[in-house]
């Protein structure tokens, strides 16, 4: 599982893998970097979450955005993010795409039912 994940991830997730930008488990590199693994934890903790509380479709969007500046942010200027940043960022933005791509996948559900109904009469 392990070499399953080490290989993968970063595949998946288009991580770069820089030592400098990744948290260390007994001296052993994970296999994505800290933004990404907090994508990766974001993304875990919104389908469990969507059961206790909800959040507009809006709020996603907002959500996105933290990771959005703090990466473009660091692409444009001398700016160093802190993995702790990071993962945070990577947390919010995580959770808001898989909210906002549960609701986009609703609506197209249901635009489909209407779009059937309308056929069927």
């Amino acid at each position: 599982m392990k070499i399953f994940l080490y290989k993968w991830l970063p595949i998946v997730f288009g991580c770069h893998c820089r030592s400098d930008r990744s948290f260390y488990w007994k001296g052993k590199q994970f296999p994505i970097c800290a933004r990404c693994t907090g994508e990766l934890i974001g993304i875990m903790f919104c389908p469990i979450s969507m059961l206790v509380f909800s959040c507009s479709p809006i709020w996603c969007l907002f959500l996105m955005v933290p990771m959005i500046l703090d990466g473009s942010i660091q692409l444009l200027t001398q700016y160093e993010s802190s993995n702790i940043k990071r993962v945070i960022t990577g947390i919010l933005f995580g959770y808001g795409l898989i909210r906002f791509f549960f609701y986009t996948n609703v609506w197209a559900f249901q635009y489909g039912c209407r779009l059937a109904e309308q056929r069927i009469k």
